[in-house]
């Protein structure tokens, strides 16, 4: 008996296991789900998520099994229309095993635990500094199913309402509508509703210290727009234009958005510029930006690139990766369209200028690939996607191109779509035939360069000059200066202007240079910024002057020019630009601080002491990663790391952003190579522990 029924275990745990392997590239065709009723509550300290799910699903044919992909959890309990029911999990999925009959309508009830590897993020709780917690989620190629039993399948599509609860002291935002919040005790719970089908990948919420101010569309669609506390004065330009772009997009591309509301909220160590949630954009927290800030760096790419998801990527998702264009693609030429309604036409056509050249680049080195190809990179997906809507728009005219991009939407909203759905509503739409386009712009890995080029000559008059400008400095037997100062005078476009100098500086007259100065144009003092050499001598009062631009990649460029070139001034320059932050890296203050220890008979060595002590706490964890990164660069070429800059080092090459990951790991491997420092590091595994004692101690061994 003993034996019979180890037996039968034993083929029941194989079966299950071998249904789980192969349910890894499966779907469940035979099930629909429906909706979802979720409810998580958070630990932060603790990092730990305690939930219950609830899905409605109706079976389409007859199966003994359905699955939910659930990564590294404990359930507690699984009901089947309130009846407990048999399960395998394997830490990847749980599985459910009954006679499920076609036609039926089902409810799963789980209830769970888990403690996220991924998807969620928790900061801010292993440190002392106060209001500085955080807690937001990444769905998009981690999977939501790391923090709730849900599909790793983009084409499972499920109304998902949402209650999370909290301490009651911080804000929650999630998607869809905030219908209810209740107090108990310290906690309170935040009820959203959604109305519409979207995939699990963009269930997300965000959780921090918060105020919102809220403005609405043309059309009425309330716009959350969320900021620290602190940061009130930054709101106005972290969201210049959001309701231009809003309303730009919706008359654009001709479908109202397509969900209850629209919330941004930025979040520290975000992993990406943003992320398009169904109507809940998370954003780096590099783009809280102030006045000064806008004019080098600001969010309305992002803003615009990040909205325009909310129709091509969440009301239409792709089926699998090889139309990742239908995503990435499209909301990046909207994005470019809004940009070009805000900034005009020049600035539109430089932005497809520059892709056009890194695009020929590519294609010269052999490295150019398919938009049709799953694994392209985003240059391909982005940039070369934008194109090929650009050039279909020229091909088909622009009222059989709306037309077709609001037959396609209104076709499969709330589903998804292939390239080849697109294509052949496009072909309708137009009653052409785009055999060609599909060759030349989503299956060729070339980029069409003459297509382009014609296109950009014969669009853009500017673009067009300049073609002519590097055309004639390589062929004609004219004085390069005169042909410049022939082109120079012609223009009026200070972004022309701005590229002969970046371009051609060490052949441009100090007289152009002079003029370019007493312009006034920001873009192209900018420019001027980042010159050396005998210029900077003879144009001593021009380059100081910089130091007063409304630009911090300006003032950071010349106060560094500037000390450089001139020892006997330094004193004035730091005394001029003291105090001046800069960007949320802190770019200018950090450039600054280093300067200002660097500099003989510069304020006493009392306060110089205190400037590297500012200077070397910036590597700390509780800093974003910009401010760390920043710190760390300049500080490995000055000064030996503090034990306790290694010991942030070593915390930076485990963070959860792999763009800082990496660049720490490059910076630890560089010190690695020297016999003293990897001596100095070996001596940190005493104080280390978790992950980082972990790592350190496996990148010692392959030392």
């Amino acid at each position: 008996m003993i034996l019979k029924r180890s037996f039968k275990k034993g083929i029941f745990h194989l079966i299950t296991m071998l249904f789980l392997c192969a349910g890894s590239a499966q779907t469940q065709r035979y099930v629909n789900f429906t909706n979802a009723s979720l409810s998580v509550a958070l630990d932060g300290i603790g990092k730990k998520i305690t939930g219950e799910a609830t899905y409605m699903f109706r079976i389409t044919d007859q199966t003994d099994t359905i699955f939910l992909d659930a990564k590294n959890m404990k359930f507690h309990e699984v009901y089947l229309n309130d009846r407990k029911v048999k399960y395998s999990y394997n830490g990847a999925k749980i599985v459910l095993h009954k006679k499920f009959k076609a036609g039926k309508e089902y409810s799963l009830s789980l209830s769970y635990e888990c403690t996220p590897k991924q998807a969620v993020y928790f900061l801010g709780w292993d440190d002392t500094i106060p209001n500085n917690e955080q807690i937001w989620t990444q769905g998009q190629g981690k999977y939501s199913s790391y923090w709730v039993p849900s599909f790793d399948d983009m084409n499972e599509k499920v109304v998902f309402d949402t209650e999370i609860t909290f301490d009651k002291n911080y804000e929650v935002v999630a998607n869809g509508t905030l219908i209810e919040t209740t107090v108990n005790d310290h906690l309170k719970t935040w009820r959203f509703d959604m109305q519409e089908r979207m995939s699990s990948y963009l269930l997300a919420f965000a959780i921090g210290k918060y105020n919102k101010k809220e403005v609405r569309s043309t059309k009425g669609t309330p716009i959350g727009l969320y900021y620290y506390p602190e940061d009130s004065l930054k709101v106005a330009p972290t969201y210049r234009y959001t309701k231009e772009i809003f309303d730009f997009l919706e008359d654009e591309i001709g479908v109202t958005y397509p969900w209850q509301n629209y919330k941004q909220i930025p979040v520290r160590d975000f992993l990406y510029a943003g992320m398009e949630n169904t109507g809940t954009t998370i954003f780096s927290d590099a783009y809280v930006i102030d006045s000064t800030a806008f004019a080098d760096k600001n969010y309305v790419n992002v803003n615009a690139h990040e909205l325009s998801h909310q129709w091509f990527g969440n009301l239409i998702t792709e089926v699998d990766a090889s139309s990742h264009w239908l995503h990435e693609g499209f909301a990046s030429y909207y994005a470019l369209l809004a940009e070009k309604h805000l900034f005009g036409e020049e600035y539109y056509y430089w932005k497809l200028f520059d892709t056009a050249q890194q695009l020929e680049a590519d294609t010269r080195k052999k490295e150019g690939q398919a938009l049709t190809d799953p694994k392209a990179n985003s240059a391909t997906f982005y940039d070369k996607g934008t194109w090929a809507l650009l050039m279909l728009r020229e091909q088909i005219g622009e009222r059989s191109f709306k037309e077709g991009i609001r037959s396609f939407l209104e076709t499969y909203r709330f589903s998804n779509a292939t390239v080849d759905d697109f294509i052949e509503i496009m072909e309708n739409a137009s009653g052409k035939d785009l055999t060609l386009f599909e060759t030349t712009w989503l299956k060729a890995t070339k980029f069409p360069v003459k297509e382009v080029w014609a296109h950009l000559r014969k669009s853009s008059e500017v673009i067009d000059a300049y073609l002519k400008l590097q055309r004639e400095l390589s062929t004609s037997p004219e004085a390069n200066e005169v042909i410049i100062q022939r082109y120079w005078d012609a223009t009026n476009s200070s972004e022309f202007k701005k590229r002969i100098i970046l371009a051609y500086n060490k052949i441009v007259p100090i007289d152009l240079l002079l003029s370019a100065f007493i312009s006034g144009d920001l873009r192209t003092r900018q420019a001027l910024s980042l010159l050396q050499g005998k210029s900077v001598s003879e144009l001593v009062r021009e380059y100081e002057s910089l130091l007063d631009d409304n630009s911090y990649v300006t003032i950071e460029n010349a106060l560094y020019t500037l000390w450089i070139y001139f020892p006997e001034e330094r004193t004035r320059y730091l005394a001029k630009t003291k105090g001046i932050i800069g960007f949320s890296n802190k770019n200018v203050r950090q450039l600054w601080l280093l300067l200002a220890i660097l500099t003989k008979d510069f304020e006493n060595e009392n306060t110089k002491a205190a400037y590297k002590r500012e200077l070397l706490s910036y590597t700390a964890p509780h800093y974003p990663m910009e401010v760390r990164q920043t710190a760390f660069g300049l500080l490995k070429d000055v000064f030996w790391y503090s034990e306790q800059n290694l010991k942030d080092l070593v915390n930076a090459s485990v963070h959860h952003s792999w763009q800082f990951r990496q660049y720490a790991r490059s910076v630890l491997d560089e010190l690695l190579k020297n016999a003293k420092e990897k001596e100095r590091l070996r001596k940190l595994l005493n104080d280390l522990k978790g992950v980082e004692l972990s790592f350190l101690t496996n990148k010692l061994e392959e030392e």
